[in-house]
C-alpha cells in the first residue's frame, strides 16, 4: 500500500463514531482506534458502550501481553476511546458507522436524527449485511451522503470490507470508505446495492450445492465435507460451516437472498435445512446441527473405500491431465502412455475407464458413450496436493472394473471415497456455480472481477477466486458442467451466465 492508494481517506485524526456496541460494532471502533482516530461509541443500552470499551481495552493489552502489538500502540488506542451518552456528543465526528439491529425502520430513523446532528461533512455509513443501502438512505435530504460500510465477524482479524453503493450514493463518498478502509489496514471491495453485496450472494451455491447432493443421497455430510477439503481445499465443508455459522442465521440469509431476487431458482431455499430450523437444531449453539457438538459426541467420519488389489495387465494414462501427471509420477506398476483422446477418457485400468466429471452422471456419460466400465473422478484444486478423491460409477460398471480404478489411485496416495452417481459430483459442480455466480454478478456491475475473487477469498477464506478457478479449469469446462447439469435438471437453476457464454465463445478468460 502506498500514500497513492489512500489518497482520499480521512485523516488519521478525524473524529469517528461508531453507534452500537455489539461485537461487530466493538470490532469496527478497535480497528478505527489502532488507526489514529479518536472514536466515539454509543448504545442505546445503558453502560453497554462502556463495558464494550472496558473488553476493547482489555483485549488490546492481551494483543500487547503477546506481542501482536506494540504496548505504546495498545495504550495509544485505549485512550482514543471513548463513552458517547447521547447522540449529540457526535456532532463533530467526520465519519459515522451505525452497527445496529438489522431493521431497516430502526436504521431509517436512526440516520435521519443523525442528518439533523453531524456536520454536511460528515461521511455515514451502515454496516449492514443484508440490507439495501439505497432503501436505507431513501429517507434522508441528503441520500448521496451515505453508503455502505460491511466489515466481517471477527472484525478485528477479517481484512474484508465491503464498500457498498447506493443509487444514490455520491462517488466521492464511496471512494472515501474505500481509501479509509484500506488505510486501517483492511482489504476493501466496491460493490453496488443488490442482495447479497458480494459474499453473501456469492456464497450461496457453497451451501445449496452440498444440501442438493445431500438431498439425492448423493454421499453424507461427512464425506461432502471431507470432499470439500481434502479436494476442493476449502477451509470448512459445506455443513461444518452451516452448523458454525447457524442454521436459523444461514437459512435467513439464504431465503432474503431468494425473495430479493423474486424467487429466482438459483437461490432456493434447502428443505433439509428448513427442517433443522424447524427442529430447532441449529448447530454448535444448539448442540446439533448435521453433526453433534459436546464432550461426548462422537466425530463421524467420511466414507472410505478398502484397499482393492491392482490390475495385472498395465496401466493406460491418455493425455496431460494434471491427474494423469499424478498418476504417471507416483505409480509404481507398468503404465503406457498415449496422447490425449477426443472423449477425454484419462485412464484404463484393466476394463475400468476413468475421466473427469463432466456435469453428466456416470451412468449417462456411460449410455452416451457407448461403453459400459465407466467410472468418473471429481475435481480438485491441486491433484498432487489433494489427499482425498470422490469417485463415482455407472450403473452399468462392474464391480472389478471399478476397483481396478479405485486400487490405482489408492495406489498413487489418494483415499478414495465413493458416492452415489449425482451428475457433477460435489466439488466440480460447486466451483462451476460459485464461478457461475460471479459471473452473473460482475455481467450486472455488481462488482469487478477481481473484487469478486478478492471478496471470496478474504471473506470467506476459498482456497482460490471463483473466476480465477474457472479460468485454471477451463471456460469450456465450466460452461458444459453447468449444461450438463441443466440439462439433467431441467432447472432454470443452472443457467449459465451471458458473461461465461461470451468467453467461451471468444475464448477468453476472465483475467488475462
Amino acid at each position: 500500500m502506498n500514500a497513492a492508494d489512500i489518497r482520499h481517506a480521512l485523516p488519521a485524526t478525524a473524529p469517528v463514531a461508531v453507534i452500537g456496541s455489539g461485537t461487530m460494532g466493538a470490532g469496527i471502533a478497535q480497528v478505527a482506534a489502532l488507526a489514529g482516530h479518536p472514536v466515539q461509541l454509543y448504545d442505546s443500552r445503558e453502560g453497554a458502550a462502556a463495558k464494550a470499551i472496558a473488553d476493547i481495552r482489555a483485549g488490546l493489552d492481551k494483543l500487547a501481553n503477546k506481542g501482536k502489538i506494540p504496548a505504546e500502540e495498545a495504550h495509544a488506542a485505549s485512550d482514543r476511546l471513548c463513552v458517547a451518552h447521547t447522540l449529540q456528543e457526535m456532532r463533530d465526528a467526520r465519519l459515522v458507522i451505525e452497527a445496529i439491529v438489522e431493521q431497516l425502520g430502526a436504521k431509517q430513523e436512526l440516520f435521519g436524527k443523525l442528518e439533523d446532528l453531524v456536520d454536511a461533512q460528515c461521511l455515514l455509513a451502515s454496516n449492514t449485511s443484508s440490507l439495501s443501502i439505497t432503501h436505507i438512505a431513501a429517507t434522508l435530504r441528503h441520500p448521496e451522503r451515505l453508503a455502505g460500510l460491511h466489515f466481517f465477524n471477527p472484525v478485528p482479524q477479517m481484512a474484508l470490507v465491503e464498500v457498498i453503493r447506493g443509487v444514490r450514493s455520491d462517488a466521492t463518498v464511496v471512494q472515501c470508505l474505500h481509501d479509509t478502509a484500506l488505510a486501517w489496514g483492511k482489504v476493501p471491495v466496491v460493490a453496488s446495492s443488490t442482495p447479497g453485496f458480494i459474499v453473501n450472494r456469492l456464497a450461496r451455491p457453497y451451501y445449496a450445492e452440498a444440501l442438493r447432493v445431500l438431498n439425492e443421497g448423493g454421499a453424507h455430510p461427512a464425506t461432502i465435507d471431507a470432499l470439500l477439503r481434502e479436494s476442493g481445499g476449502f477451509r470448512m465443508g459445506a455443513f461444518e460451516l452451516m452448523d458454525l455459522i447457524g442454521h436459523d442465521v444461514n437459512f435467513a440469509v439464504t431465503q432474503s437472498v431468494f425473495h430479493a431476487f423474486f424467487n429466482d431458482p438459483r437461490f432456493t431455499p434447502s428443505l433439509i435445512q428448513q427442517e433443522l430450523v424447524q427442529a430447532g437444531l441449529l448447530g454448535r449453539k444448539s448442540g446439533r446441527g448435521f453433526y453433534r457438538y459436546g464432550e461426548d459426541a462422537e466425530i463421524p467420519q467420511p466414507a472410505t473405500e478398502p484397499e482393492y488389489e491392482l490390475p495385472t495387465v498395465p496401466l493406460q494414462l491418455f493425455g496431460t491431465h494434471p491427474l494423469v501427471e499424478v498418476i504417471r509420477a507416483r505409480y509404481q506398476g507398468r503404465v503406457e502412455y498415449h496422447g490425449p483422446r477426443a472423449d477425454h477418457l484419462l485412464m484404463k485400468a484393466g476394463p475400468g475407464r476413468l475421466y473427469v466429471t463432466e456435469g453428466r452422471s456416470a451412468t449417462q456419460q456411460s449410455y452416451d458413450y457407448n461403453m459400459p466400465d465407466v467410472v468418473l473422478v471429481d475435481l480438485a484444486l491441486d491433484y498432487a496436493r489433494a489427499t482425498r478423491l470422490g469417485v463415482t460409477r455407472a450403473d452399468q460398471c462392474r464391480d472389478r472394473a471399478c476397483q481396478a480404478v479405485l486400487a490405482v489411485l489408492q495406489s498413487c496416495g489418494f483415499a478414495v471415497s465413493a458416492m452415489q452417481d449425482v451428475p457433477g459430483m460435489v466439488v466440480m459442480r460447486t466451483v462451476c456455480m460459485l464461478a457461475n455466480e460471479a459471473a452473473d454478478a460482475v455481467n450486472q456491475g455488481v462488482c469487478s472481477r477481481s473484487d469478486a475473487d478478492m471478496a471470496m477469498q478474504k471473506g470467506v477464506n476459498y482456497p482460490r477466486g471463483p473466476l480465477a478457478w474457472a479460468d485454471a479449469i477451463g471456460i469450456d469446462t465450466v460452461t458444459n458442467v453447468l449444461r450438463q447439469l441443466s440439462a439433467t435438471y431441467g432447472e432454470d437453476r443452472y443457467r449459465v451466465s451471458p458473461l461465461l457464454q461470451r468467453l467461451q465463445a471468444s475464448g477468453r478468460k476472465f483475467h488475462e
